[in-house]
């Protein structure tokens, strides 16, 4: 009886003597809110929205247009070809208006040069297709920019978005923890993830349309060819 008592005193004594638990509970970590953290970006998130904005108006109204522009009527050269061997020069030409297509307004100009030499008749309708590829590649320039340009802004703004961070500490002096530099941090590398999402956007979408260009230039090469092969056709 006595060494049972003597184990029981034991126990109570070494339960008195620890410590309680004095860790704290660990606290819930708050989801990331993408929304607050870009307005923690700062100034600098500014011009990232508007070249963001800018792209993308570029981007879809670019698209509309370039699609637009090839559509191809595979039945184009064939009535073309048919009106100017039977001598129809201004049936030939409202079909070309009509069409209203690149192409069309390149065949139109070589039907209106028909008479002078070939060599002539080639450079007008070259001209003409250095000029519709222009305007098709209208706003090319400022979509490439927003490429190159936003993650520098990014990057801009991450270093002053640094120096601010360091500058709190050291106004901080003793008070200062890891707290204060880890959170200004973290809020200036928001400008570098936008940069790069924006410039890397841009640069699909750029690189997207110009290949939609070089197909229209295929095409509007292979119409110049097919009508100037037109012309060389020996008379029946």
């Amino acid at each position: 009886m006595f060494p049972l008592l003597s184990i029981s005193a034991q126990t109570d004594t070494a339960m008195a003597l620890t410590p309680p638990d004095l860790t704290p509970a660990a606290s819930a970590i708050p989801d990331l809110n993408m929304w607050d953290l870009a307005l923690k970006g700062g100034v600098m998130m500014i011009p990232l929205l508007l070249l963001s904005i800018l792209a993308i108006y570029i981007f879809i109204e670019r698209l509309v247009v370039i699609r637009k522009a090839a559509k191809n009527d595979n039945t184009f050269m064939e009535r073309i070809k048919d009106y100017i061997h039977d001598g129809e020069i201004d049936t030939a030409m409202n079909l070309c208006k009509k069409t209203n297509t690149p192409y069309s307004r390149l065949i139109a100009k070589g039907i209106s040069r028909l008479g002078r030499p070939m060599n002539d008749v080639l450079v007008a309708i070259e001209n003409v297709g250095n000029i519709e590829i222009a305007k098709l590649e209208k706003g090319f320039s400022l979509l490439a920019t927003t490429a190159a340009g936003a993650p520098m802004i990014g990057f801009l703004g991450t270093v002053t978005g640094m120096v601010r961070a360091f500058y709190n500490m050291a106004s901080a002096g003793n008070n200062a923890d890891i707290t204060t530099l880890s959170g200004g941090i973290y809020e200036a590398l928001v400008t570098t993830v936008a940069g790069l999402i924006v410039g890397i956007i841009a640069m699909f979408a750029y690189n997207y349309l110009v290949s939609m260009v070089n197909g229209v230039v295929n095409q509007l090469e292979a119409k110049t060819m097919e009508f100037m092969d037109l012309l060389n056709e020996p008379a029946e």
